[in-house]
This record gives structure tokens, C-alpha cells and sequence, in this order.
């Protein structure tokens, strides 16, 4: 049972070496901060804005119609409206994930960086690119 034990630690650290080794050898690593990013941008300031009004108007539409439905029509109204709301709100995000997305393939490349990794997922080390997303979003 110690014999499997030492045997399955030294795999584990020949393993951890050669990757560490690797990711040392093949390039820089750029790290960014997405919280940062969805918060500093003002491209996605302006996505969040975009969505608040759609939300509003929504909102003040399904209000003006409560009066004229019954309870029964009203919840399947109100279940409409969730749905466009939804799908505006994922058409939105899927505009600014393709955006950090392109900001991020562009830096990586400008800079030569092997890989982009979220901060939080990083302990130490890396260039920090996001000041540079969130510039290049505006």
C-alpha cells in the first residue's frame, strides 16, 4: 500500500515538472481579469444599459396590459415577455462575449502570448492584459 502511495506521488510530480517545464518553454501567458472587464468596459456598460431599457419597456408594456387580461391570460403574457426578454439578454451577451473574445485573440496576438487564462484561475504570474481589453472594447 506505501509502495502505490510513493509510486502514485512520484507520477504525480514527474507529471506537475513536465508541465510546469513546458508551460515555461513555450511562450508568455497573459492573464485577465473578466469581473473587471465586465464592470470597467464601457462597451459593456452600454450592453447592460441596452438590456436595463428593454427590461423597462417590458415591463411598463405588460403593466399597461394587466388591466385588460384575466389572471390566466396575463401569466401566459407575462411568460412571453420573459421569453423576449431572454432572448435579448443572451443576443446581447453573445455580442460581448464575441467582442472580448476578438479583443483577446488581437492582444494575444500582438503581444505573442501562448495562452489568455482568467485571473482568478491564476495564483501567480502572467501579463495582466486586462487594462488593454477593456481600452480596445471602448
Amino acid at each position: 500500500m506505501k509502495r502505490t502511495n510513493k509510486l502514485a506521488l512520484l507520477l504525480i510530480l514527474v507529471f506537475a515538472a513536465a508541465l510546469i517545464g513546458g508551460c515555461s518553454s513555450s511562450g508568455n501567458i497573459g492573464v485577465v481579469d473578466v469581473n473587471k472587464v465586465m464592470t470597467d468596459s464601457p462597451k459593456v456598460k452600454q450592453f447592460q444599459e441596452q438590456l436595463n431599457v428593454k427590461g423597462k419597456e417590458l415591463s411598463d408594456q405588460l403593466e399597461k396590459e394587466k388591466a385588460s387580461l384575466s389572471p390566466a391570460d396575463f401569466q401566459k403574457r407575462q411568460e412571453t415577455v420573459y421569453g423576449e426578454f431572454m432572448k435579448t439578454k443572451q443576443e446581447m451577451e453573445a455580442q460581448v462575449d464575441a467582442s472580448i473574445k476578438g479583443t483577446l485573440e488581437q492582444i494575444s496576438k500582438d503581444k505573442k502570448l501562448s495562452v489568455v487564462l482568467y485571473k482568478n484561475g491564476v495564483a501567480q504570474g502572467g501579463t495582466d492584459i486586462t487594462d488593454e481589453v477593456i481600452q480596445k472594447l471602448q
